[in-house]
């Protein structure tokens, strides 16, 4: 029985030992580490103070845009709130970033009006815990960093195409022409406008123009004082006044389309699509899915980057991921849509003093008390402001002095930008990013076989050392050298292959590599070719200046035995000297 005891108890201590090793494994695997609680523990009173502030400022910022986004993105004003509150409340708690705000964002709208209109509200909501499904994901992964690699061109040009986009589809509101189903394509929505201009109202017209002039004359006389707020506290008393007062009933208001709930909404299952099967319906919104998580991530890693620069700080980019998922896991359950990072009201907070976490909270608190208290207010603004709001924000999200300074750069980058653009306005965004992607890795690699280069030299070459002056080296007789300079990638191990197959081949090949970063499967392959071939002809081949990394790969690809240890050889001195002695050997055969 001791014995037993023994050996249960040092299995015992074995157990512990292994889940202790595992679990630290575990905690250096998954990069998960919310900004809240790091500024919980050094929070203080003058923290809050400041953090307060700044999220009652950003709350009332916050309130008109998401109500605009909501009805913009076909839903309504409560989804909108309902968002800002429970994505901008998880945002804040378990995101990467100190001072990230949450919530609806206008680069959702096209793609939400889109899923709506083909599956309705039930394939949003599957659609978006999709998308979060896949932003945990990649936050788990590790993707964050990997994620801001995402071509610059591309980028601007998305969002220029989801500005023109947004401003196309408020046209309606802001003329008041009063068309009931307008169309979703580009072409033919502005086809319809034009047959229903006869159609304006001129009351709204004016409340919407007025609404745009305000928000952008706002900034010129007060920095505090947001112009979305201005115009529609401004606006909502006017059309107040004109309908109880002048008898003015044309102006359109959130009340006469939408009604606000009085209390919190019950969590609801997301519905299936009538007539379509759960795994068919997650098949055929993957892509919309994929779509919306790779916008979402792009968006809420930006505005944390923009963020970093102006408050010192570094924030967690798959941290950040992992909040974004899991709000836009939950936000359905609610009836909202999806979520990511706002970098406006992200800069709202950083520059009215918030620094932590808290701030976002206030302001998910703010927006609750306006859903539950207000709605009756919020039912009074009229429609026609709603879209002077979303006019200013296609206008900032437009980047047309980026475009403009772009055009003046690269011809490569400028197609792409003005491709994605295109595509985005005309057609969707997921096949304007797809796109995107294969033409600027296209032109990457173009660039890149542009500047690679293959030579061959028999008699002498130069050889550059640092420092000193250039060195002369002579080429054995017999010998010839093909110095690669670049990465050896599938387009420049053809233009290899060619280049071998049209030279009169010597007995001894050098190959020299010492600016060969990198090497792909084509290469690797191409490669073996030209030895076997070489081989076959009784021709020696030797490589010079194998980096590390690219030797692994020649190991692993069985081409280091294949040419024989003795014929890789550090510099090209020692190849050089690996020659002659080749040479000398087939002298005496």
């Amino acid at each position: 029985m001791p014995d037993l005891f023994v050996v249960r108890l040092a299995m015992g201590v074995l157990l512990c030992k292994y889940i202790k090793h595992n679990t630290m494994k575990a905690k250096n695997l998954i990069d998960f580490h919310p900004k809240f609680f790091d500024a919980m523990k050094s929070y203080s009173r003058e923290k809050f103070a400041a953090d307060a502030m700044a999220g009652i400022i950003v709350g009332i910022v916050a309130i008109p845009l998401a109500i605009a986004f909501g009805i913009a993105s076909g839903v309504g004003p409560a989804e909108g709130l309902m968002t800002a509150i429970i994505a901008g409340l998880i945002i804040s708690v378990l995101g990467g970033s100190k001072v990230q705000i949450g919530g609806p964002t206008g680069a959702f709208i096209v793609i939400i009006y889109g899923v709506i209109q083909q599956y309705g509200v039930g394939g949003l909501a599957i659609a978006t815990i999709m998308a979060g499904i896949f932003l945990v994901v990649m936050g788990l992964c590790r993707m964050g960093t990997v994620i801001k690699f995402m071509p610059y061109p591309i980028i601007i040009g998305f969002t220029g195409g989801i500005a023109i986009t947004i401003f196309s589809t408020q046209i309606n509101d802001l003329l008041g022409l009063g068309i009931s189903n307008v169309p979703a394509n580009f072409i033919d929505k502005w086809v319809c406008y034009a047959n229903n201009i006869s159609n304006i109202d001129y009351w709204s017209a004016g409340m919407g123009i007025l609404s745009v002039v305000l928000i952008a004359l706002t900034p010129k006389f007060s920095k505090k004082i947001p112009g979305s707020l201005l115009a529609i506290v401004i606006m909502t008393v006017i059309a107040y006044l004109l309908k109880e007062f002048a008898g003015v009933t044309s102006i359109k208001t959130i009340g006469d389309l939408y009604t606000l709930p009085s209390g919190f909404p019950e969590l609801a299952v997301p519905a299936i699509p009538e007539g379509k099967t759960f795994f068919g319906t997650m098949q055929e919104l993957a892509p919309v899915a994929f779509t919306i998580a790779m916008l979402g991530a792009i968006e809420s890693l930006l505005s944390s980057m923009v963020a970093d620069g102006v408050i010192g700080d570094r924030h967690n980019s798959n941290t950040e991921l992992v909040g974004q998922g899991i709000a836009n896991i939950v936000v359905p359950f609610f009836g909202g849509i999806p979520a990511t990072g706002a970098i406006a009201r992200t800069m709202a907070n950083i520059n009215n003093g918030g620094r932590t976490p808290v701030a976002g909270i206030v302001h998910t608190l703010v927006l609750l008390l306006v859903l539950l208290l207000l709605g009756s207010l919020v039912e009074l603004i009229p429609m026609p402001c709603l879209a002077g709001v979303l006019v200013m924000v296609s206008y900032n999200m437009s980047g047309w002095r980026t475009i403009k300074s772009m055009c003046k750069s690269s011809m490569s980058g400028t197609s792409v930008l003005f491709v994605t653009l295109l595509l985005t306005v005309f057609f969707d965004l997921t096949l304007a990013i797809e796109v995107g992607l294969v033409m600027a890795v296209v032109l990457f690699m173009k660039r890149a076989m542009e500047s690679a280069h293959i030579s061959v030299v028999r008699d002498e070459m130069g050889v550059h050392n640092d420092g000193e002056k250039d060195e002369v080296l002579s080429i054995p007789s017999g010998a010839e050298v093909f110095e690669i300079e670049g990465p050896f990638f599938f387009g420049i191990a053809n233009k290899f292959d060619e280049l071998t197959r049209n030279t009169d081949a010597m007995p001894i090949r050098v190959i020299r590599m010492r600016k060969v970063t990198f090497i792909d499967a084509t290469g690797l392959h191409n490669l073996e070719i030209f030895i076997q071939a070489s081989h076959k002809e009784g021709r020696t081949v030797i490589l010079s200046g194998v980096h590390d990394n690219v030797e692994k790969s020649l190991l692993k690809a069985g081409i280091v035995d294949m040419v024989g240890k003795e014929n890789v050889c550090s510099d090209i001195h020692l190849a050089l000297e690996r020659a002659k002695e080749v040479a000398s050997q087939l002298e005496t055969k």
